[in-house]
């Protein structure tokens, strides 16, 4: 081969010498031998290289003798430059010649200065990478299992809550002058609030008691959950016109970790109390809310609706059953890059629900917030990582698998509901195939174990078991931690209401998880397990790049 000329790995016949050793975390260890003759080629290109791109005065561009450019360079740092090389090109040649499925993670473990004063052109070269792999994935068991679960029961007074909101919301206002504020009214306040000192406040630093804030003409419903529950209790009772202290403690899941549970003390003025005028159930009310004609046709869909949602409930709890006795059948070590894959698709599902908010996470997220958010959703995302390997599993050896007419049409479901938006068609079919795959598995799951089927906690034994689930799920995500206030009440009302239209399920009705939506990237590690029940073959090194570069200096070739 002349000198200068370019090495291409993947056109010589003469097979790398590599030696494989296991490592713990599903990684590999990769001895590469580069042989004498690449190693002399690869000196002599970076030589041939400096010498028609170096800008060295005295001599034109192209036109550097070579005994010139070792004086001006130095014979180490051109040795440097083609180790750097001649490791990349080598790493990768070895890896697809292996046939590794390679994930990410790559760490170059040899001494790159050592090897670097080593190195003499025309000498063979031995350096050392490790690189994360598809982690060995084995079910002790996948069927024949006896669980427990809840079996959510439908509740028939849920329709009559349901038209009651409905009702109230639709509701007309009726002035009241002669008499007091009473639960239910809707009134127009005046109020100014004043945070007590705590002894947290003198335990603090700085030792201030928050401020407190001035609002005029605020207009509140005296309904308990609405607003702050002791301001409701102290406004009722009041007349117009009149001014009254009023004690409040707030809730110990208020929205603002610094507030929650402080004493205040709240001067209020009434201004204003109007009644609520219910309208009469009927088929007129019907049309007004809803795209039914009829009382009675509005009811039998909110009672279809809510038997479903039962059902949906139970469902999930089976499912949930079996996949944590799935999972305690798994041996599995997974790989470091498989485990920030999925903190990744996590995050990204993080940031689509507060955009789907109206928040701008570009100033709401910060590099600092994504890291924390990382940390602490790792807990959630290892098991959520091993329940897809499992179903993969149980795929692979049950060969089950979704035809292409099924994927094909779910994903023109939700295209026709998604007209106008902007979808990444092979990401779709991506996630499309991945649902329709879940769903299948867990179907098998279910036909081949039994359940047990237990009534649901109430909430006295769910708090006894949790006392404080509003403070662990406000822990879940700081970015939706760092919600506005008026965001946060916005979600929280909307979804304390029931539609009264006619509607698919959440499912069935093109909701599309982020990745769907989002530009082209690699493919996740959840659907790459999920997908690979399909197929054997091996993944190319192409899927996703890896890199043993080690971080060498690589010397510019201008030298003015």
């Amino acid at each position: 081969m002349p000198l200068g000329e370019e090495i291409d790995l993947s056109k010589t016949k003469e097979l790398i010498k590599v030696k494989q050793e296991k490592l713990p975390g599903s990684q590999i260890s990769l001895e590469i031998e580069i042989s004498p003759e690449q190693s002399r080629q690869a000196y002599e290109q970076v030589i041939t290289k400096f010498m028609r791109s170096a800008n060295i005065p005295g001599f034109r561009k192209g036109k550097v003798p070579r005994q010139v450019i070792l004086q001006r360079f130095g014979a180490d740092q051109l040795k440097a430059s083609a180790l750097e090389d001649l490791v990349q090109k080598n790493f990768e040649a070895a890896v697809k010649q292996e046939e590794i499925e390679a994930l990410g993670n790559v760490q170059f473990r040899s001494s790159f200065d050592d090897l670097a004063v080593q190195f003499e052109p025309g000498q063979p070269i031995v350096f050392t990478v490790s690189v994360d792999v598809s982690p060995e994935v084995t079910l002790q068991k996948y069927q024949d299992f006896k669980v427990t679960a809840e079996k959510v029961e439908y509740d028939a007074a849920k329709v009559d809550e349901v038209l009651e909101e409905h009702r109230s919301s639709n509701a007309t206002l009726v002035p009241v002058e002669d008499r007091a504020a009473a639960a239910g009214d809707v009134t127009l306040v005046d109020f100014e609030s004043r945070f007590l000192p705590s002894e947290s406040d003198d335990a603090d630093a700085e030792g201030e008691t928050p401020e407190g804030e001035s609002v005029q003409d605020f207009k509140l419903e005296l309904v308990k959950g609405k607003f702050l529950d002791d301001l409701i209790d102290g406004i009722i009772g009041m007349q117009i016109g009149e001014t009254k202290d009023i004690a409040v403690t707030l809730p110990q899941e208020y929205f603002q970790d610094e507030l929650a549970g402080r004493s205040a003390e709240f001067t209020v003025s009434l201004k204003d109390i109007k009644a609520k005028e219910l309208p009469p159930l009927d088929d007129d009310f019907a049309q007004d809310v809803s795209e039914f004609s009829t009382l009675a046709e509005l009811r039998q869909f909110l009672e279809e609706q809510y038997q479903q949602e039962a059902q949906d409930s139970t469902d999930a709890n089976v499912e949930e059953a079996l996949l944590e006795a799935l999972i305690e059948e798994l041996d599995v070590d997974l790989p470091e890059s498989m485990i920030d894959d999925e903190l990744n698709v996590m995050i990204r599902e993080t940031l689509s629900r507060l955009q789907s908010n109206g928040l701008d996470i570009n100033k709401l997220v910060t590099k600092e917030m994504l890291a924390e958010m990382k940390e602490r959703m790792r807990s959630d995302a290892i098991p959520r990582l091993k329940r897809t390997l499992a179903l993969a599993e149980v795929a692979k050896a049950e060969s089950i698998e979704v035809e292409a007419e099924a994927i094909e049409d779910r994903c023109q479901e939700i295209l026709k509901d998604l007209q106008g938006q902007e979808i990444d068609r092979d990401r779709l079919e991506a996630v499309v195939e991945d649902e329709l795959l879940h769903k299948r598995v867990v179907s098998w799951l279910t036909e081949h174990s039994s359940v047990d089927f237990v009534e649901p906690k109430s909430a006295e034994e769910e708090a006894e078991e949790d006392p404080a689930p509003a403070k662990a799920e406000k822990d879940a995500s700081p970015a939706e931690e760092e919600q506005p206030a008026e965001a946060k009440k916005s979600a929280k009302s909307t979804a304390k209401k029931t539609s009264t239209k006619k509607a698919k399920p959440a499912k069935e009705a093109g909701e599309v998880p982020a990745d769907a939506k989002a530009e082209p990237a690699k493919k996740t590690a959840s659907t790459k397990s999920k997908r690979s029940t399909k197929t054997d073959k091996k993944a190319s090194t192409k899927t996703k790049k890896t890199s043993a570069k080690p971080k060498a200096d690589d010397p510019a070739p201008d030298a003015e």
